[in-house]
């Protein structure tokens, strides 16, 4: 019996400080999140800032209108998936949805990559 080659560990970064929510200001993931410096107190930041709030703001008020509706989802590839939206996680990276309707079949939940949705539309 021969025994197979140690394989290397990978280690992952470590998570959010465990005294606050979120990741430390240094850190990579932060610095490409969040391009923009909120301290500065120039007129043009302080605009930039109140129009991207006011865009993310619209944005999570449309996922909540979503929440249970059925969605198109216009993917790559010319692909087009209906589903039953669901959810969001909190960096709008996947969406969780419900009786997914692909060329393939029906999934009766799945997790759909953000990355890979180049639209979705849904009926008010």
């Amino acid at each position: 019996m021969s025994l197979k080659a140690p394989v290397g560990v990978l280690r992952l970064p470590k998570g959010p400080d465990p005294n606050s929510r979120g990741f430390d200001r240094n850190s990579a993931r932060f610095i490409a999140l969040c391009p923009t410096s909120i301290s500065s107190s120039s007129s043009e930041s302080k605009e930039e800032q109140r129009v991207r709030s006011e865009l993310r703001e619209r944005f999570l008020r449309t996922l909540l209108v979503m929440t249970d509706k059925p969605v198109q989802f216009n993917m790559h590839e010319k692909v087009q998936v209906q589903a039953r939206f669901g959810a969001s996680d909190i960096d709008v990276l996947n969406f969780q949805v419900s009786n997914l309707e692909t060329p393939l079949g029906v999934q009766k939940e799945a997790l759909l990559r953000c990355q890979d949705v180049i639209s979705c539309s849904f009926e008010l």
